[in-house]
C-alpha cells in the first residue's frame, strides 16, 4: 500500500522488515533467517536427545513444515554452518495417494515430484507405499528394547556421547567434514527412476480398509496410525536410532485440541511432546513444534524451499467432514480474532507430564497407540482417555 510506513527491523535496527511475525516483532529478511535457524538449533541443543553419529530418520510428507525441517538438517550439516548438527540423516516419505483417491497417473506424478525432491538433498532416501502396512510383522504392536545409546540409567550421557564421538574422528583421522553412518546401498544414483505403484489388489484392501472405518475422524485416525507403524517399521529395519517428525506450532495446537475430543486426554504429552518414547527403540522427535505455520511459510517463500503439495482424505461431506477439520477450522478462526489463541494451546499443553501414557505390563498396553490403558481411575474415580 502506498500510503504505509515501512518499519524497522526490530533485530538489526537498520534493515526494512519484510514481515511481521506477531505484533510489534518486524523482522528483515537477514535477521528473521538468523532467528528461524537459531530456533531449530536451539531446540535440539537443549533437549540434546540426539546423539553425535546417530542415525536419524526425517519424515518428510512434502509439506510446509517437513520441508522446511530437511533444509535446517541441510544447512546444519553443512561446513559452513556455525553450531553444526552431527547426526546421519535419511529420509522417508509414504505415499497416500490410493486413500486420497488420486488417479494411478496422478500418483506417478506426486511420487516424481517427491523423488526429485527428495534426491536433490544428496541424503539417502525411502519411498513408501500405504498399501505396505498391510505386510507389517506383528512385532510392530510391541515397543522394541531400548538401544545402549538412548539417554538414561542404561545408557550414556550426552556428554559422554560427545566425547566419544570427537575421539573416534580423530582415530579416524577425519576432518570433520564427513559423517560416519551412511548406508551407500540406501543413497539412490542417477536420475529419478518411474515410480512403480502396488497391485491393484493391495490398494483394493487397503480402500476396503479405510472404507470399513465409518467416519471422517476413524479414517484420520486411521491413516495417522498406519503411517506411524510405517515409519517406525523403516527405522528399526535401516538401523534408525530417531524419527524427527514436522509437526509445527499450530498442528501441535490443533492435535492437542482434537486429542481431548476422542477421549486421549491422558496421552496428550506423548502425542504432542518433543519427544515420543512410547516404542522402546525408536524414538520420534519433533522439533519443529516451535514453529507457528505463518513462520514456517514465510520462510519457505523466502529462501525458496520445494513443497509438493497432496489432496487430504476423500469425503463427501463438506461441512465438518471430521473433528480433525472441524478443530481446525475453530482455532484458526479464532487466531485471526486473538493472534495468541494457538500460543495459547500450545503452552497449555508444554506443561503435561508424559506419565499417564506409561504402562506397568504389556496386558495393560493398548494394542494399537502403544499407550498405557487408563482404566485405572485412582483417586478421580473414572478414566479420562
Amino acid at each position: 500500500c502506498p500510503r504505509s510506513h515501512p518499519r524497522t527491523c526490530m533485530k538489526c535496527g537498520q534493515g526494512t522488515a519484510a514481515l511481521v511475525i506477531r505484533v510489534g516483532d518486524p523482522f528483515c529478511r537477514g535477521c528473521f533467517r538468523e532467528y528461524f535457524v537459531h530456533k531449530f538449533r536451539a531446540m535440539l541443543g537443549k533437549n540434546r536427545v540426539i546423539f553425535p553419529g546417530e542415525k536419524v530418520l526425517l519424515a518428510v510428507s512434502g509439506g510446509p513444515a517437513s520441508s522446511a525441517m530437511v533444509r535446517q538438517v541441510q544447512e546444519g550439516l553443512s561446513r559452513e554452518a556455525a553450531k553444526r548438527l552431527r547426526f546421519v540423516p535419511g529420509l522417508v516419505y509414504i505415499e497416500e495417494g490410493a486413500v486420497r483417491r488420486q488417479s494411478p497417473e496422478q500418483r506417478e506424478q506426486t511420487l516424481a515430484q517427491m523423488e526429485t525432491l527428495l534426491q536433490a538433498t544428496g541424503f539417502p532416501y525411502h519411498l513408501i507405499h500405504l498399501e505396505e502396512a498391510l505386510e507389517l510383522p506383528p512385532s510392530i504392536l510391541q515397543p522394541g528394547p531400548e538401544r545402549a545409546s538412548t539417554p538414561g540409567p542404561s545408557g550414556p550421557s550426552y556428554k559422554q556421547a560427545v566425547d566419544s564421538f570427537i575421539q573416534q574422528q580423530r582415530q579416524d583421522g577425519d576432518s570433520g567434514t564427513s559423517l560416519p553412518g551412511h548406508s551407500t546401498q540406501d543413497r539412490p544414483a542417477g536420475p529419478p527412476a518411474t515410480p512403480r505403484l502396488p497391485d491393484a489388489a493391495q490398494t483394493q484392501e487397503l480402500l476396503r480398509s479405510f472404507e470399513a472405518a465409518g467416519t471422517a475422524t476413524a479414517r484420520e485416525e486411521l491413516l495417522e496410525m498406519l503411517r506411524t507403524h510405517l515409519i517406525v517399521q523403516m527405522a528399526r529395519d535401516r538401523g534408525y536410532t530417531k524419527v524427527m517428525t514436522g509437526e509445527s506450532l499450530t498442528r501441535v495446537a490443533v492435535k492437542l485440541l482434537t486429542n481431548l475430543s476422542l477421549g486421549r486426554g491422558a496421552f496428550l504429552a506423548v502425542d504432542t511432546g518433543f519427544t515420543d518414547q512410547r516404542h522402546g527403540d525408536v524414538m520420534v522427535v519433533r522439533p519443529m513444534r516451535d514453529y507457528t505455520a505463518k513462520e514456517i511459510a514465510f520462510y519457505n517463500r523466502f529462501f525458496s524451499v520445494p513443497t509438493v503439495t497432496v489432496p487430504p482424505l476423500f469425503t463427501k461431506r463438506r461441512e465438518k467432514p471430521s473433528i480433525h477439520q472441524l478443530v481446525e477450522r475453530f482455532l484458526l478462526g479464532l487466531q485471526e480474532e486473538f493472534p495468541s489463541t494457538i500460543s495459547t494451546v500450545y503452552r497449555t499443553g508444554e506443561k503435561l507430564s508424559p506419565e499417564p501414557a506409561k504402562a506397568s505390563s504389556e496386558s495393560q498396553r493398548c494394542l494399537l497407540c502403544l499407550c498405557g490403558l487408563d482404566t485405572d481411575g485412582g483417586e478421580w474415580g473414572g478414566h479420562w482417555g
